[in-house]
């Protein structure tokens, strides 16, 4: 089993100048520090206006910054909203194509739509429309990434014509592709889909195997890829304090968490939000108690030594990663660089030494479903007959005999 370490970019009020310098600057020596000690992936989310529970807006900046500082560390979108009201499909390809190569090779591409009305109706489309818009403009990022050229695309929620979308990534045909989910129906599309489940929902070991269990049996059976490849793998979102002992790691990490799950219920189950006005942190604060039931206590907050034990769980369960999320309310960076350092000296090192031959088994296993997925896999025609683009200068006569002039001089 691999680890990841995720990144909300929070940022609780009140703020004051350079804070979000400040965030950016600590969550990218985070990133460092991941990279040297052998986490598999880095991953960020994209929320637009989501204040104070994510400032990732950016999520490609943040991770090419990401990508120029580090060597190993996988880069992840967790996840990049698809329908094109938030970004136009071409623009998607470019920017994970560039992502790749800036990389050299590294990127994972998640893909999502957000259930949140804040982001949802500030961005003008009907939440019904989300899923089909999503699965629409994947499918034919994808195409745009690995057809030369890409034939073009007259579909229900954007069209375009026929055009080169370049670059094209490191990764053929496409990097590695996965999906947010955080419920057993989620997971269960996640694998008719081939793509990877990156999942939200902090389950439990007993929880995590029934997933895993559905999310394999449902690939073998009847996958048929949204992409032009299958990313069958499992990957779980939890908390994470590390400290020398088990009650400093809860001391110090608890609370962070407990805001992202307050934040969480805010913006997608019983919020109501004033943009620029309402104040997360206080209404947290003010109703918050250190030693109160709450999402904290879903995940664990130990010493090295419990945090190997408790993972063993997960990595017997099947699970292929476990994603920490160490930046979470007010957890202070160097509490977050220590509990990184403790775990990536003391508890990553362990995993490593299965983890290659668990990969290699698990390949072998799903190899025939790979291949029978791999054959459903959409037939992409080339276009035919393709009319050259006359530049519009060149459409008046005027502009004709103004370049014929030019170029006899």
């Amino acid at each position: 089993m691999r680890f990841g370490v995720f990144f909300e970019l929070q940022l609780p009020r009140p703020w004051h100048e350079g804070d979000e310098e400040q965030l950016v600057a600590e969550a990218l020596e985070q990133a460092e520090l991941a990279d040297r000690l052998g986490f598999h992936c880095l991953w960020a989310t994209e929320h637009h206006f989501l204040e104070e529970y994510s400032h990732s807006s950016a999520p490609e900046v943040f991770l090419a910054a990401v990508a120029a500082r580090t060597e190993r560390i996988r880069i992840g979108h967790g996840i990049r909203l698809m329908p094109p009201a938030y970004n136009h499909p071409a623009r998607v390809a470019e920017m994970l194509a560039t992502l790749d190569l800036v990389s050299r090779g590294r990127v994972e591409w998640g893909i999502g739509s957000s259930s949140s009305a804040t982001e949802i109706l500030g961005f003008g489309f009907d939440p019904h429309d989300k899923e089909p818009m999503q699965d629409e403009a994947a499918r034919e990022v994808a195409k745009m990434l690995s057809t030369t050229p890409y034939p073009g695309h007259e579909g229900t929620y954007f069209s375009m014509p026929a055009r080169n979308v370049v670059p094209k990534p490191v990764q053929r045909p496409h990097p590695p592709m996965w999906t947010a989910c955080s419920k057993r129906q989620t997971i269960a599309r996640a694998a008719e889909l081939g793509v990877g489940a990156l999942t939200f929902s902090f389950v439990s070991p007993l929880e995590a195997e029934e997933w895993v269990r559905d999310y394999y049996a449902i690939f073998e059976e009847r996958c048929t890829p949204l992409g032009r490849a299958v990313n069958p793998r499992v990957a779980m979102v939890t908390g994470f304090g590390c400290a020398d002992d088990a009650d400093a790691a809860r001391e110090r990490f608890k609370a962070g968490l407990d805001f992202f799950g307050f934040g969480l219920d805010y913006y997608y189950g019983s919020g109501r939000h004033v943009p620029g006005v309402s104040n997360l942190w206080s209404t947290f604060e003010t109703n918050y108690q250190p030693g109160d039931e709450g999402w904290g206590d879903l995940t664990p907050f130990s010493d090295p030594d419990g945090l190997r034990r408790r993972y063993r769980v997960y990595e017997d369960a099947g699970v292929d990663q476990v994603i920490l999320m160490p930046q979470a309310g007010r957890n202070r960076h160097d509490d977050i660089c220590t509990a990184l350092e403790l775990f990536g000296r003391h508890v990553l090192p362990d995993f490593a030494e299965r983890d290659e031959a668990a990969q290699a088994a698990r390949a072998e296993r799903l190899a025939p479903a790979v291949e029978r997925a791999m054959a459903r896999v959409e037939r992409v025609e080339p276009p035919a007959d393709l009319e050259p683009i006359e530049a519009f200068g060149l459409r008046s006569r005027k502009a004709k005999d103004q370049t014929a002039t030019f170029f006899k001089q």
